[in-house]
């Protein structure tokens, strides 16, 4: 069956550094894109990255352009979400999915092969 399990989360003050993973067993990842998404409290689940299955082309979404890396290392079956300069309003549960990296024009569209999550809360 397919699996994703994040980790690398925690509490972290504002302008510091995570890097989440994103590790798949059950089946080879690189055959897929994967997406990282997260949601807030209280707030709609919304993407922020999505890298395509050979890691040749990758997306973000305009709040974190220029502050988080996705990146791929196939050989492991895992993908990574490097986090720089991070925001309180970067406060969310992460998540990765298997992912249509670009549908008709429309990026980083979940197909729906969830992970548990990995809490990211940035603040003083």
């Amino acid at each position: 069956q397919l699996q994703l399990v994040e980790s690398g989360g925690g509490l972290v003050q504002p302008g510091g550094s995570l890097r989440l993973s994103c590790a798949a067993s059950g089946f080879t990842l690189d055959y897929y894109a994967i997406g990282w998404f997260r949601q807030a409290p209280g707030k709609e689940r919304e993407g922020v990255s999505c890298i395509n299955s050979s890691g040749g082309s990758t997306n973000y979404a305009a709040p974190v352009k220029g502050r988080f890396t996705i990146s791929r290392d196939n050989a492991k079956n895992t993908v990574y979400l490097q986090m720089n300069s991070l925001k309180p309003e970067d406060t969310a549960v992460y998540y990765c999915a298997t992912t249509i990296y670009n549908w008709e024009g429309l990026p980083c569209q979940a197909l729906g092969s969830w992970g548990q999550g990995t809490q990211v809360t940035v603040s003083l």
